[in-house]
């Protein structure tokens, strides 16, 4: 056998193998059990504010929705990132899943009653700053399950099958919804049945042996209230120190900007501009459908990327996923019609998953565990405040019927400008090697 062909087969360990290691099925079940729960309760919520005809929402509506969700937990999560990196994340993720649970049903129950603004959105903050604060915990583990020359291929086989089973959680929802009805109490049943996925990934994560998922070392300041003050300062720091993870989470953001832009869009047409045309539906059902079309790309992600990081090095696959959401975002995005959307939405979704599988594997590799859980808040943090700012930004001049092509032009500068800024910071790393 050559040379590279030797390297190829100890790079790739292969799904039978990744399955065959007890520790990595017991984190992958546990992640799978939390995202099909946040994928229904997500789905469930979406319905019972946008698609539920006892309540009325408008674009600005949306967006205080994303940011009373969001942008609460961003002040959250450097400080949750501390504590991935200082307590037992195995504890950690028992309890924050268990919190989570009982916040679920809170918010089902607020859904129930008819509460909307603050009393609705305060309880189902909570839920979404414990996901996020549980996904963060998940990630910081998995290099204690897997061995660092396998975390590429362990990371996009974990992020592809938890993204489709969370887009399989989206679809019950929408049939639960079919089954309890469309208004207030039915979608207060649909949103309850995520406490299911909470209740188990507590479960499995409580069958780890203490410590077993890290941190092996705590490099913070001794007492908690400093090491958590100070945990978004040294996610920042460890994240500007090494290159490469700098410039995929600018890549990334770039690509949060515009689709949360194209979010609300399809949002809005979907509900006010669309009609069912032959298999493809608006509504709720379209809504449906995008998140199968997504869940497809993010499956060919999966499946794809590990093989172009190969091909292409992870510089040149990060720079050809952007260039292609940037040509989907003028090519499909700008005539605004069904079949067109829902392939956007396939196309944008495949290389928005690539570029989030070559962001986790930065982190994972080129981080030190003793700080990767607050780079990994400090990602989360990034993530939902850009989100929330292309969502706000977008509402303020998008009309109410979804139709504005100068917004599909303006995502389309945002991969351009996200393109030009990784490039720019990714020459740091050509730089330092040739020192």
């Amino acid at each position: 056998m050559t040379t590279a062909g030797t390297t190829a087969a100890k790079h790739h360990l292969g799904v039978r193998k990744l399955l065959a290691l007890a520790d990595f099925r017991r984190l992958l079940a546990s992640r799978l059990a939390a995202q099909w729960g946040d994928g229904l309760f997500q789905a469930g919520l979406a319905g019972a504010v946008l698609f539920n005809p006892e309540r009325h929402a408008d674009p600005l509506a949306v967006a205080a929705g994303f940011a009373v969700l969001l942008l609460p937990y961003s002040i959250v999560g450097p400080f949750a990132g501390a504590l991935l990196d200082r307590w037992d994340r195995r504890r950690v993720l028992v309890v924050a899943n268990l919190t989570r649970a009982v916040f679920v049903v809170l918010t089902a129950t607020a859904v129930g009653l008819g509460l909307d603004g603050v009393p609705l959105y305060a309880s189902a903050l909570f839920v979404t700053g414990v996901s996020r604060f549980v996904g963060s915990g998940l990630s910081a583990s998995l290099p204690h399950v897997v061995d660092g020359d396998h975390l590429v291929e362990a990371n996009a086989f974990v992020t592809t099958l938890g993204a489709l089973t969370a887009v399989l959680g989206a679809g019950c929802a929408v049939g639960l919804r079919s089954l309890f009805g469309s208004g207030d109490d039915g979608s207060a049943w649909t949103t309850a049945v995520a406490v299911a996925g909470s209740l188990g990934a507590a479960l499995l994560a409580s069958r780890f042996a203490r410590g077993a998922l890290g941190p092996d070392e705590v490099d913070e300041p001794r007492r908690t209230v400093t090491a958590v003050a100070l945990g978004l300062l040294d996610g920042a720091r460890a994240a500007w120190r090494a290159p490469t993870v700098a410039a995929a989470l600018v890549a990334l953001l770039a690509h949060r900007l515009a689709f949360g832009a194209s979010l609300l869009l399809t949002l809005l047409l979907m509900r006010h501009t669309f009609t069912d045309y032959g298999p493809f539906k608006a509504g709720m059902a379209g809504l449906g459908e995008v998140a199968v079309a997504g869940g497809a790309g993010i499956l060919l992600a999966g499946l794809v990327t590990d093989r172009l990081v190969d091909l292409l090095g992870r510089r040149g696959t990060v720079c050809a996923a952007l260039v292609l959401a940037a040509a989907t975002q003028l090519g499909l995005g700008l005539p605004m019609l069904l079949p067109t959307i829902l392939a956007a939405s396939f196309v944008l979704t495949f290389a928005g998953q690539v570029v989030k599988l070559c962001v986790d594997a930065a982190v994972q590799g080129d981080i030190g565990d003793e700080v990767r859980g607050r780079v990994f808040a400090l990602y989360d943090t990034l993530f939902n405040v850009t989100q929330v700012a292309a969502v706000t930004a977008a509402a303020a001049v998008v009309p109410l019927d979804g139709r504005s092509p100068g917004l599909v032009v303006a995502a389309t500068v945002a991969y351009l400008l996200g393109l030009l800024g990784y490039l720019l910071l990714d020459k740091r790393t050509s730089a330092a090697t040739h020192r």
